[in-house]
């Protein structure tokens, strides 16, 4: 049962379980009625400590007189005329785009819709929100260029980029024991071990066990991932990998420890018992130091129930989201490869931590979303910007891969996706079916009953 604590200033602790709603009969069972996410990650701070309570007030015509001024001062509008005979028109026009992009952040900071996530503080999503946008509006741009013009100009971003990559294969030996090497007789496998984005490998599985907080579709994520390489190893290099490499070392190795440690923390902080007291009545300085540092964590940890089993709407609903989740994840190689991006650029990471930041929140409201009995149920803003990012990423890599991947897809790896797809939809129309027959003869046993006692 996940619990939520509410802070309060006087410093008590508020503890709400989750409520069950019994429906009639034994057919239907206790089924779990969740609280509004919204509803419950506002009355986080409904009581707000009197040290932190002018943070949650709108200052919204404060900071617009202050960023006017500072407008004033970086556009050099009240400046003599010789301002501009200090800049040149690239200088301007790159000032101008970053100074756009700050002002449509700000007003994201205070206006963006809210998120069901009020840790660090409501503006931090807001500001986050922004950046998503920025981020599907600058993808969209790049979607109308051609693909040289687009490398071109990603050398705004990156003085280095415009470099056509060396791919790197990791399955041209897949020997494991190599007697040859005088200094290593192991070397393919000791190369393979401390490369340096294992520990990069591991990291981001852990991110990704603390966004989706779900054990078994974190493991099919982790398989579907070794999947995807295998299907598409023939159109990028980096995918071609060794047995040993996909198995042990991925699935057995980083992946395992990076769900495992991810989990952990999940577990860690859903089981504890929170208490919120203010900053003002903390006692100590080091308790005032550990209340600072617990704003940065969430509010309240609930592991996301998914559930794919209760119905075929429901499996396919959570099929959806790892698929989003893996087309993501691929594209950041398809990327690479189609922009000209090398693996160690920092736009890479910069990448990696706008979808970790995006998709926390778009995981919250997506799984809100099929947990609320509403008959109108609408998408978070987070969830629709996740999808329509990927969208434009997938669209970018298709437009700038044409003639990029001379290798035909392996009959084998086809006819597979082909046969698993037919036995998908069969799956899913044999479900349907006995859920409907199921349901029939309950209605007519209903029927029946009733007439006995007439």
């Amino acid at each position: 049962m996940g619990r939520e604590v509410v802070e309060r200033s006087s410093g008590s602790v508020e503890t709400q379980g989750d409520h069950l709603a019994h429906d009639d009969g034994e057919e239907e069972g206790k089924t779990l009625v969740r609280e509004d996410s919204e509803s419950k990650a506002w009355s986080i701070v409904r009581d707000l400590d009197p040290w932190t309570a002018w943070l949650y007030k709108p200052r919204t015509i404060t900071v617009l007189l202050v960023g006017a001024c500072l407008l004033v001062w970086a556009s050099g509008a009240f400046q003599a005329k010789e301002f501009d005979a200090d800049t040149d028109t690239a200088s301007n026009t790159k000032a101008g785009v970053w100074a756009a992009i700050a002002v449509f952040l700000g007003y994201c900071l205070l206006q963006a819709p809210p998120t069901i996530l009020v840790r660090p503080h409501p503006s931090f999503w807001r500001l986050i929100h922004g950046i998503a946008v920025v981020y599907m509006v600058f993808l969209t741009f790049l979607l109308f260029q051609k693909r040289d013009d687009a490398r071109r100009f990603l050398k705004f971003l990156h003085p280095e980029l415009g470099l056509e990559l060396k791919e790197r294969s990791y399955g041209a030996d897949c020997r494991i024991y190599t007697p040859e090497n005088p200094t290593n007789k192991f070397a393919n496998v000791w190369d393979t071990l401390f490369d340096e984005f294992v520990i990069a490998h591991i990291l981001g599985w852990w991110g990704k066990a603390i966004m989706v907080r779900n054990l078994p579709l974190l493991w099919v994520l982790s398989i579907g991932f070794e999947v995807m390489e295998v299907t598409l190893n023939h159109m990028l290099p980096n995918f071609n990998e060794c047995w040993w490499d996909s198995i042990i070392l991925d699935v057995l190795i980083c992946n395992w420890i990076g769900i495992w440690a991810g989990m952990q923390t999940v577990r860690y902080f859903d089981g504890k018992t929170y208490v919120w007291v203010g900053l003002s009545r903390q006692t100590s300085i080091m308790g005032k130091v550990k209340r600072s540092l617990g704003q940065f964590t969430p509010a309240y940890w609930d592991k996301d129930e998914w559930n794919p089993l209760m119905g075929p709407a429901r499996f396919v609903q959570v099929l959806g989201l790892v698929i989003l989740i893996l087309i993501v994840e691929v594209n950041a190689f398809f990327l690479k490869l189609c922009l000209w991006i090398p693996p160690r650029n920092p736009l890479n990471s910069y990448r990696l931590l706008i979808w970790w930041l995006i998709a926390n929140p778009a995981i919250r409201e997506y799984n809100s979303f099929l947990q609320t009995r509403k008959p109108m149920k609408k998408l978070g803003a987070f969830c629709w910007l996740a999808v329509a990012i990927a969208i434009v990423e997938t669209l970018i890599c298709v437009k700038f891969g044409q003639g990029l991947y001379p290798r035909p897809m392996p009959h084998w790896i086809f006819w597979s996706w082909m046969t698993a797809g037919v036995g998908l939809i069969l799956f899913l129309s044999v479900w349907t079916y006995k859920l409907y027959s199921m349901k029939q003869e309950a209605q007519e046993t209903s029927a029946m009953h009733a007439k006995k006692k007439v």
